[in-house]
């Protein structure tokens, strides 16, 4: 099996019933405890099958195609998670959920189960000072000409130019 990232909050969703592809962002509300992609435990919750009912950011896609208003046109999406599939069944989290991936899939009352899916799963990869000091200096200097990243200082600090 490929490795799968897990969803945290930010995370960006898409239901397929959008008239226009509209995307909006996880809101991790079931918990506070659980943080991935986050070395400062601040802005990365975890998302697990527990965030049901409006966890999203605008709580809408935009129109959805499976609400015709009968004058050719398209109702308002109110977006409501009931359940969600193919989440990651060998961890409980603290709020007795799963932790959802970057595959799983979310229900809505109107538009069905799987309708929403996850476009992007939240985390960003971050460079930090412990993962220069794992590799390689001369793989260092040929991805990062130029760059003496042995000298990584810590947080806001610039990257030093070689001379």
């Amino acid at each position: 099996m490929a490795e799968k990232h897990f969803v945290v909050q930010g995370a960006t969703c898409e239901c397929k019933f959008s008239v226009e592809p509209k995307t909006d962002k996880l809101k991790v509300k079931t918990h506070s405890k659980h943080y991935a992609n986050d070395k400062d435990g601040g802005e990365k919750l975890i998302g697990t099958d527990k965030e049901i009912g409006q966890t999203l950011e605008k709580n809408t896609f935009g129109k959805c195609k499976m609400q015709p208003n009968g004058s050719g046109d398209y109702l308002p999406c109110q977006a409501v998670i009931t359940k969600w599939s193919g989440f990651y069944e060998k961890v409980t989290l603290s709020n007795e959920g799963k932790i959802l991936l970057e595959d799983s899939k979310a229900a809505c009352p109107i538009g069905g189960p799987d309708c929403i899916t996850i476009k992007n799963h939240g985390q960003v990869a971050e460079v930090s000072k412990k993962n220069v000091e794992n590799t390689d200096s001369e793989i260092n200097a040929q991805i990062f000409p130029g760059i003496d990243l042995s000298t990584l200082e810590k947080e806001n600090t610039q990257l030093p130019i070689k001379d």
